[in-house]
């Protein structure tokens, strides 16, 4: 309870830093006018604070608790502490749908009768990528009974992406290569404020049915066997898991971009935290952990009091790398 307290608290300091910082000093005092007194005297202001850094800092904490969530759920379903929706090749099938749109279909992007291009098209080849790898599987999981099976067949789903994403590449133009790139940066901006309910619905749904599964989760650290002892239908269950997997990932993949290391480390952070692995307690502070960070990692892309922003991608790196060898080296010496 004490460190869920001090994460929201952190939480709420750094949403508020990320609404002040940006390439344009707006003073706090017009911040608070725009957002609580009914708006500014300068047009300019309100339309960066209302259209631009509040989308973008609620799309920061959102994303930073799913990512979080999906890391949490598939390291304590596999068992195995650098399991995560990457490691499973969902981002890879994002990443798939982007380079189809961008790389082959010139940016525009048809179903049916209905044609989209830009953004939505973007968005909606990320979404198909993603969902049809979570599709895969979701139907491998129901029929494979060894998690490392499972887990060895997402890589080389990733793994066989990637090589098609290399291919197609080679053949596109020196554009469509230069935008593909630009978006695997990552980049929580990428959400506008008519886009923002949508998005924000999905994932706190799925947020929420995550602490649905907190006592599952429990069993399931003790072993597949205790757990059906205990009344947990395994396959279900993972299952679901999956599934929520899935969901939150393709949606923070396709809007934000394939955000690295996230995933993976908070979850752990969130254990060295509390020295627990009762997901009673872990659940909550690994999503709060989770958006906390992603605060963090959006601030510091902003803070060059510039016109430019450093990418996303190159930030969580630098943060999530080091917690990761340290997991490994820890276990390996334990």
């Amino acid at each position: 309870m004490k460190y869920s307290i001090i994460l929201a608290v952190a939480c709420i300091v750094l949403a508020t830093a990320n609404l002040l910082t940006g390439s344009v000093s707006i003073p706090a005092s017009e911040v608070w006018n725009i957002l609580f007194e009914g708006g500014s005297r300068n047009s300019a202001w309100a339309y960066i604070i209302i259209q631009s850094r509040l989308p973008q800092t609620i799309t920061a904490l959102l994303s930073g608790a799913a990512l979080a969530t999906t890391g949490l759920l598939m390291q304590t379903s596999f068992n195995n502490p650098l399991a995560g929706p990457s490691i499973l090749g969902i981002n890879a099938g994002a990443g798939l749908g982007v380079a189809l749109v961008m790389l082959l279909l010139g940016g525009s992007l048809s179903i049916g009768t209905l044609q989209f291009g830009g953004c939505i098209a973007v968005i909606a080849g990320a979404l198909i990528g993603a969902f049809a790898v979570t599709a895969v599987i979701l139907m491998l999981a129901s029929k494979m009974k060894s998690n490392v099976l499972l887990l060895i067949v997402g890589l080389m789903i990733g793994y066989l992406v990637s090589a098609i994403i290399s291919l197609l590449s080679s053949w596109s133009s020196a554009e469509g290569v230069q935008s593909f790139v630009s978006w695997g940066y990552g980049n929580f901006g990428g959400i506008s404020l008519q886009q923002l309910p949508y998005y924000s619905v999905i994932i706190i749904v799925c947020l929420l049915t995550s602490l649905t599964l907190i006592k599952p989760l429990n069993a399931l650290l003790l072993g597949d066997n205790y757990a059906e002892n205990l009344g947990v239908r395994i396959k279900p269950t993972r299952i679901r898991l999956l599934g929520i997997t899935g969901i939150m990932a393709s949606m923070v993949t396709a809007f934000c971009g394939p955000i690295a290391f996230l995933d993976l480390i908070v979850p752990h952070i969130a254990r060295m935290m509390l020295q627990t692995s009762n997901h009673q307690s872990l659940m909550p502070v690994t999503m709060l952990s989770g958006a906390g960070l992603a605060l963090f990692c959006n601030l510091v892309c902003q803070l060059p009091n510039s016109s430019g922003y450093i990418p996303l991608n190159v930030v969580t790196p630098i943060v999530g790398a080091p917690v990761v060898i340290y997991v490994i080296l820890h276990r390996r010496f334990k």
